[in-house]
């Protein structure tokens, strides 16, 4: 997505995306996850269409001039950054990869899924600590 200057209209436009992709991010969820199975098939099913749709909306958006800068910003930002950030995440490396760039992709898809399964750990156990709750 090319580099937009910010702009209150921008922000606006993001803001929006983001509530109705999280909102449709939520649906989505309960929609798709079976109670009784412990996979998150909901979670996966929102990452694979979140993909979907990113991949198709940034290359729409780059081989036309139809959309406007707040549409664009509303429609990838917004709304696939609010339904699933993981989306942004695999355009990026897809974006590197395209690029030849495979050693930087390979580093973020490491560095991403082990700093960020480690924060999870670490805030958690901040707020375990925090309480006194057992681990």
């Amino acid at each position: 997505m090319p580099n937009d200057s910010f702009s209150p209209s921008l922000l606006l436009s993001v803001a929006a995306g983001s509530a109705i992709g999280g909102v449709a991010r939520y649906c989505m969820t309960l929609w798709t996850q079976p109670r009784d199975v412990a996979f998150p098939l909901g979670t996966l099913a929102v990452n694979a269409l979140g993909c979907l749709l990113i991949g198709a909306i940034a290359q729409y958006t780059l081989t036309t001039e139809r959309l406007s800068p707040e549409a664009r910003v509303l429609l990838i930002s917004g709304f696939c950054g609010g339904f699933t950030t993981f989306s942004t995440f695999s355009f990026e490396n897809f974006e590197l990869m395209q690029a030849g760039a495979w050693s930087r992709a390979l580093l973020n898809v490491v560095a991403s899924v082990t700093v960020g399964i480690g924060a999870v750990w670490a805030g958690s156990a901040l707020v375990r600590a925090a309480i006194g709750a057992p681990e």
